[in-house]
């Protein structure tokens, strides 16, 4: 198996590791704020945990959705990497409003235009690893370039929690310093990834038409409905930080659990892509919903740190096992030249479906207690999986 890997990291071209760098290094800018910032919003700014939730749902589905316009005109103009620069050039200058917010309108505000930035660079990069990345290590490719992603989504955890210990808690000096990161990440991008080259003599279309759209198949919008399932069985990561604040881990160590569940979401999501090139994409997907149920149970029943942090952990390995195999099965399923496309019209659906289930979830929090919550998660889970199962005849691959 080891060997296996190996193999399969040697053949991964050097501009899908470059693109995984860039990842990692916005994600340890995002992470550095984002595993602070229900902590702000509550403690600091005295938000309820339904606004955490609407905040949180807004800027996440907002991601996802204007992935579809990024998707689309990263098909129609032939080219992704200048509209993946400009997502990465906004999601670093939003950093600096995080440090001076006065108020919640004000991280609503930076939040909106951070995730504008995360949906116009997200489908185009991922059409860019689908264009470098040979098919026959295409679930390496991103199970790597996720991996190296998620690296840094525990990277800045960790360097927030350094930091709030250093500087006694205080939250806007750690927000300053997350925009150092951002910034590297820009100019990796700009100076270390090259586009490869596309046919220009092809006569430009809209990618968004409906042609095109009944072009894609009825395999591609499986994949979509999956995708959206899976979206509302999990919440947004924001519901872990404030449970672990419930615990009694004191303030500055609480941003440790995205270490958890990152690290082991980093560890696995290379793996996991590795196998899915070479074994059933829904055997993979059911068993991811099995991990998240088990992980909503425990975060449901569990109160102490270290029931919490295994909750968190199998809610990592649920990522691991998913993410990087949702984005092959939408790059296996569209035609090359509809790729963003396809990538954006998968988020889109998505946002939407975050929206609702953090907008729930914030509800069951505030009105019933944190652990209806999680119960909650795990009852649309197992209908997820229930529907699953029921369905999969419907892919293409067994």
């Amino acid at each position: 198996m080891t060997t296996q890997l190996k193999g399969s990291a040697k053949r991964i071209p050097a501009g899908v590791w470059a693109l995984g760098f860039v990842s990692l290094l916005m994600d340890v800018s995002s992470e550095m704020i984002h595993s602070l910032l229900p902590l702000f919003m509550v403690g600091v700014l005295g938000a309820s945990a339904l606004a955490v939730g609407i905040i949180e749902g807004i800027a996440e589905s907002t991601a996802l959705i204007v992935k579809v316009f990024s998707g689309a005109l990263s098909d129609y103009l032939g080219k992704r990497k200048g509209l993946a620069i400009a997502g990465y050039a906004l999601g670093a200058v939003s950093k600096p409003l995080f440090a001076i917010a006065p108020n919640i309108s004000t991280v609503l505000c930076a939040r909106f235009i951070d995730r504008i930035g995360k949906g116009v660079r997200g489908a185009p990069r991922d059409a860019l690893v689908a264009d470098i990345a040979p098919p026959e290590v295409r679930g390496a490719a991103f199970g790597l370039r996720q991996s190296l992603d998620t690296v840094g989504a525990f990277v800045g955890p960790l360097l927030a929690v350094g930091l709030m210990l250093l500087w006694a808690n205080d939250f806007r000096r750690v927000f300053w310093v997350a925009m150092i990161p951002g910034l590297l990440a820009v100019a990796l991008l700009v100076f270390g990834v090259r586009e490869p080259p596309h046919h220009e003599s092809r006569k430009r279309v809209n990618p968004i038409q409906k042609e095109n759209l009944r072009r894609l198949g009825t395999a591609y919008w499986w994949v979509v409905a999956v995708g959206a399932v899976f979206t509302l069985a999990r919440f947004s990561e924001a519901f872990l930080v404030l449970r672990a604040q419930q615990s009694g881990i004191p303030v500055a160590l609480v941003p440790l659990v995205m270490v958890v569940m990152n690290l082991v979401y980093a560890g696995s999501a290379y793996p996991f892509g590795q196998l899915s090139d070479r074994v059933s994409h829904k055997h993979l997907l059911a068993w991811g919903l099995v991990v998240l149920i088990a992980a909503d149970l425990v975060l449901a029943f569990g109160n102490h740190w270290s029931t919490v942090l295994a909750g968190v952990a199998l809610w990592g390995v649920h990522m691991g096992m998913t993410q990087g195999l949702l984005a092959t099965m939408v790059a296996d399923t569209a035609q090359p030249e509809l790729r963003g496309t396809a990538f954006g019209f998968f988020n889109l659906v998505s946002g939407v479906a975050m929206l609702v289930a953090s907008v729930v979830a914030g509800l069951l929090w505030d009105r019933l207690g944190a652990s209806y919550t999680f119960h909650a998660g795990a009852a649309f889970a197992l209908l997820a999986l229930a529907g699953l199962v029921g369905t999969a005849k419907r892919l293409n691959r067994p």
